[in-house]
């Protein structure tokens, strides 16, 4: 350990339930086993995740064995090393892979260890990075170049799954609709036109969000809860309908509206997770017949989903200050729920030193 700190600072959840969680100053700071680095934690993002654990939903009682120091968007400086890590030095700032995946199984093997049949979850199965100290393993971990901030460095973990879902969506020379407007949507409009899209088209039900959205990049943005988007993606399209659309908000009518959306053979890709079931009332007309493509996204590609997410940063699309919600001290984290509870817009920072 090259630190003399013996307890640190932590958010921990620690019931079994909902809510529980609890600011805490005599946490022990972790020491870093054989493969993993010892991080000092610059700032954190708190996810949409981090939320469904404090209100206990299904997945998260599938997964949370309190306590646990939640949090895994983060950003952080090696201070130690394990025995046996080569790729990282203590100085490296880093950001972190939440998909810990076990480098055995058939996925891994495959090279897919993104969907690793043993994925490890920090922040969620194990300790994560809301604390002024996290382990990791050092192949978990994104060195980062020294013109990404902190707060940029945060929005790789979360962000990536809008990346990865214009991945999927093969966006080059394409007609592409993004639904939902939050920090993935508007990340996920940067990307596409960042990587070719012919145009994007934005909808939300926030007329606020749209205008962000037309700042991200967006061609054309059409109001869900008042516009008829399937009759507007045709006219823009000549009547045959959108490439392909990727869809941010996990809700049925916006699943629904967006297979209205899309021409025959196009591709529907799911980035963001219901909360309840979905259901295609026109399944046989709107996909089955159609041969639309229909596919899911579970994180990001390590490490090409990373890469290519930098270098949307450094476009000229993507505005990380429309992204980011606000800034609190660690101390002052209920602040920050409250915000998000509130309908607050884009992503709240914690810092453990503030």
């Amino acid at each position: 350990m090259s630190i003399n700190q013996k307890t640190m600072r932590a958010l921990v959840k620690e019931v079994n339930g909902p809510e529980g969680l609890v600011y805490r100053t005599d946490i022990p700071v972790p020491e870093p086993k054989d493969d993993e680095v010892l991080l000092k934690i610059r700032c954190s993002a708190i996810c949409g995740t981090d939320m469904h654990i404090l209100e206990w939903d299904a997945w998260s009682q599938k997964r949370i064995h309190a306590p646990v120091i939640l949090g895994h968007e983060t950003c952080g400086t090696v201070v130690a090393v394990g025995k046996n890590v080569t790729d990282r030095k203590i100085g490296d700032r880093v950001s972190c892979e939440s998909h810990i995946q076990c480098n055995d199984c058939w996925f891994c093997s495959n090279g897919m260890p993104h969907i690793c049949s043993n994925v490890k979850l920090f922040g969620v199965s194990r300790d994560g990075a809301f604390a002024e100290y996290a382990t990791i393993r050092s192949d978990c971990t994104f060195l980062l170049d020294d013109d990404i901030s902190d707060e940029a460095a945060c929005m790789f973990e979360p962000m990536g799954a809008g990346v990865h879902g214009v991945e999927a969506a093969e966006v080059e020379g394409k007609t592409v609709l993004v639904s939902g407007c939050g920090p993935i949507g508007l990340t996920a409009i940067a990307a596409a036109k960042t990587f070719g899209a012919k145009f994007v088209i934005a909808c939300d039900l926030i007329d606020e969000k749209l205008e962000v959205a037309k700042e991200m990049g967006a061609d054309y943005v059409f109001n869900s809860g008042r516009d008829d988007l399937p009759a507007e993606a045709k006219k823009l399209t000549g009547g045959v309908g959108l490439d392909a659309a990727i869809d941010i908000t996990g809700a049925g009518p916006a699943l629904n509206t967006a297979l209205k959306c899309l021409r025959a053979a196009g591709r529907l890709v799911c980035v963001g997770l219901p909360t309840k079931p979905i259901t295609f009332p026109d399944m046989a007309d709107d996909l089955i017949y159609r041969e639309i493509q229909l596919t899911g996204i579970s994180g990001r590609l390590v490490w090409k989903t990373w890469e290519d997410f930098a270098k949307v940063m450094k476009g000229p699309y993507y505005k990380l200050e429309r992204v980011i919600g606000g800034k609190y001290a660690m101390s002052d984290y209920q602040s920050a729920l409250d915000a998000i509870r509130g309908g607050a817009v884009g992503k709240m920072l914690v810092y453990p030193d503030r």
